[in-house]
């Protein structure tokens, strides 16, 4: 596995989660909209889901 100093796995941790922010507001729009765009909806949950479990494995990371 690579090595990544503090100071990156800090700003991966805050692109990370100004990400899930975004992703999250972008879901409430598209749930709003019809016909509703269950494609598109699909890939924010998939693409939230993944951004979650970055954010974890960066805090596991960050807590060694």
């Amino acid at each position: 596995m690579a090595e990544f100093s503090k100071e990156e796995l800090e700003g991966a941790h805050k692109a990370i989660s100004s990400s899930i922010r975004k992703i999250e507001k972008v879901r409430v729009t598209l749930s709003q909209k019809e016909p509703l765009p269950k494609a598109q909806l699909t890939l924010a949950s998939r693409n939230l889901n993944a951004f979650r479990l970055a954010i974890a494995l960066i805090e596991l990371e960050l807590s060694r």
